[in-house]
This record gives structure tokens, C-alpha cells and sequence, in this order.
């Protein structure tokens, strides 16, 4: 049984600011209405959605621009992780999400540990770029530098 939603923000791979969907209820409980991506479609709701399509459609480029000009800044940066090595260089742990977000924090940029596309944790020394998606529609590549910690 599907649920009829009116999206506020784009979705990726469901419909852009205005448009009746339909989504399985738990979609929609868990992950749409609670982010305020969407209403439940009454006739009354789709009225409001039309009036204010124009607004919301200004909004969306606003945050668009921001998540570009964050991306602009991510892209320039090149991250630099120490981490603790063994024989053979071989890392004591490994490179995670959380220790990525600490470090564009302290270079100014804050983004949230959910945004990093890691696949799985980083597990040897060198250079790899790892994805940070800032929006739907943007996605930012961040190199990470994997060096030895300075005894």
C-alpha cells in the first residue's frame, strides 16, 4: 500500500519540488517526512505546493549554490591523515569517516559524518579521493593523504 506524498525538496531517483509521488509507507515515515522533504498529498497541501513552488524552487538554488561554492572549497584541499603504522607499513586501524569530517574541520569546512561516500575504511598508506556528497545534485572529491605518524 503506497502513500501519496508532494515533494518539497528534489529526491534523487524519486522527483524534483512539486511533484506527487508515491512511496511505500516506511519511505515515507522514516526518511522523507522526518527531513522535511515532503507532506502527505491532500488536495489542500498540493494548493500550497503550487503557491509556493516558486519560493521553494529559489530556495533550492540558494542551498545549491552553497553546496557548489562547499565543493569548490573541498575539491581545493588536500586532507593529510597520520596514523600509526607497524612492519611493512602496515596501518595500526584504519582511516574512517569521522576522522575525515574532523579533518576539513579544522581547515574550516564542516560537513556532516553521514555525507562521506566511504565505501569501506581506508587500510593503506598513499593518496585515494573519497566522495562527499553536499547535496543531491552535488558531489564533492576529496583527496585524503594517508601518511606515517612522526614517532
Amino acid at each position: 500500500m503506497a502513500i501519496e506524498l508532494v515533494l518539497l525538496e528534489d529526491v534523487a531517483d524519486l522527483g524534483k519540488i512539486g511533484d506527487k509521488v508515491r512511496v511505500s509507507p516506511g519511505y515515507a515515515r522514516n526518511f522523507l517526512l522526518p527531513r522535511k522533504l515532503a507532506l502527505v498529498g491532500t488536495p489542500g497541501v498540493l494548493k500550497q505546493v503550487e503557491a509556493k513552488k516558486l519560493q521553494l524552487q529559489k530556495e533550492h538554488e540558494e542551498r545549491l549554490a552553497v553546496a557548489q561554492s562547499m565543493a569548490a572549497k573541498i575539491q581545493a584541499e588536500t586532507v593529510e591523515i597520520p596514523v600509526a603504522v607497524g612492519e611493512n607499513d602496515q596501518l595500526f586501524g584504519s582511516v574512517n569517516a569521522q576522522m575525515l569530517v574532523d579533518a576539513l574541520q579544522e581547515k574550516g569546512i564542516e560537513i556532516d559524518k553521514n555525507s562521506v561516500q566511504l565505501d569501506e575504511v581506508i587500510r593503506a598508506l598513499g593518496e585515494t579521493e573519497v566522495a562527499i556528497k553536499l547535496h543531491a545534485e552535488v558531489i564533492a572529491n576529496l583527496k585524503v593523504r594517508v601518511v606515517k605518524k612522526q614517532a
